[in-house]
C-alpha cells in the first residue's frame, strides 16, 4: 500500500487544497535536491515521503486542528512541524504559527529555505531545546524520533509546565518507554493509534512532573 501512495493518494485522504498540496510539493521537491548532498533523512524514506512522513505529520495536526500556537522540538526536515504550519496555513485561524527548534545548523538551514520558499507561518530557532531562555509559550508541543520518552519529557516538561499538551510519536516499543518513563515522571497519557503504523502510537501527555526524587532537566 505505502509503495503507492501519492501526493493524490494523500490529498484525498486529508482533503488538503490545490495550494496546500504545493507546499508540500515545493518541500518534497526541496528536501530531494538538498537531501542529495546533505543527508537530512534517510533516502528510502524519502521516497515513501507522502504516506510516511507527510501523512505522518497531518496525522499530528488532526488530533489537536483548533490549536493555533506549536512546538516542534528536534525539527530536523521539518516533520512535523511544517505541515502543521502548512496546515494552520489551510485553516484560516488567526494567529497559527510553529516555532521549530533545530540546533543542527544544516537542517537549521534548511527550514529557512523551505519557509521562505512556501510562507510557512513559523520561527525557526538554531539552538538545543535544553538551552531555550525564555520557553515559548504554546499550546501543543511535539516532537518526531528525537529521543527515548523518560529523555524527551525532560524537553517537553518545560512547555507543558506552562499549559501545552505534549503529543510525541512513538514506535512498536511505546508500551516499553511508558514503562520506562514512569519511573522518573508523573503524568496522564492517552495512546492514541496511529493511522500510518499499526504497531505505533501517538502519546498524549498532559499533567507532566517529575517524580519526588528526580530534579526537572536545568538548561545550561
Amino acid at each position: 500500500m505505502t509503495q503507492r501512495y501519492d501526493a493524490a493518494a494523500f490529498q484525498a485522504e486529508t482533503g488538503v487544497s490545490r495550494e496546500t498540496l504545493a507546499r508540500f510539493e515545493r518541500w518534497r521537491d526541496m528536501l530531494a535536491e538538498t537531501n542529495a548532498h546533505t543527508n537530512l533523512v534517510g533516502r528510502s524514506t524519502l521516497e515513501d515521503f507522502w504516506f510516511r512522513h507527510a501523512l505522518d505529520s497531518w496525522q499530528i495536526y488532526m488530533l489537536a486542528p483548533e490549536t493555533v500556537r506549536w512546538a516542534d522540538l528536534g525539527a530536523g526536515a521539518g516533520f512535523p512541524g511544517l505541515a502543521i504550519a502548512y496546515a494552520l496555513m489551510q485553516s484560516g485561524l488567526p494567529g497559527g504559527h510553529v516555532t521549530l527548534v533545530e540546533s543542527v545548523q544544516k537542517k537549521a538551514q534548511f527550514l529557512k529555505a523551505v519557509a521562505a520558499s512556501t510562507g510557512a507561518p513559523v520561527t525557526i530557532l538554531p539552538v538545543r531545546v535544553e538551552h531555550l531562555d525564555p520557553v515559548p509559550q504554546v499550546d501543543v508541543v511535539t516532537a518526531r524520533a528525537m529521543a527515548p520518552l523518560e529523555v524527551l519529557l525532560g524537553y517537553v516538561h518545560p512547555f507543558v509546565d506552562k499549559g501545552a499538551r505534549a503529543l510525541l510519536p512513538k514506535g512498536a516499543r511505546y508500551h516499553e518507554e511508558l514503562t520506562r518513563a514512569r519511573k522518573s515522571w508523573t503524568f496522564k497519557a492517552e495512546v492514541i493509534p496511529s493511522r500510518t503504523s499499526p504497531e505505533a502510537a501517538i502519546l498524549s501527555i498532559t499533567e507532566l512532573a517529575p517524580c519526588p526524587t528526580i530534579a526537572p532537566r536545568r538548561r545550561k
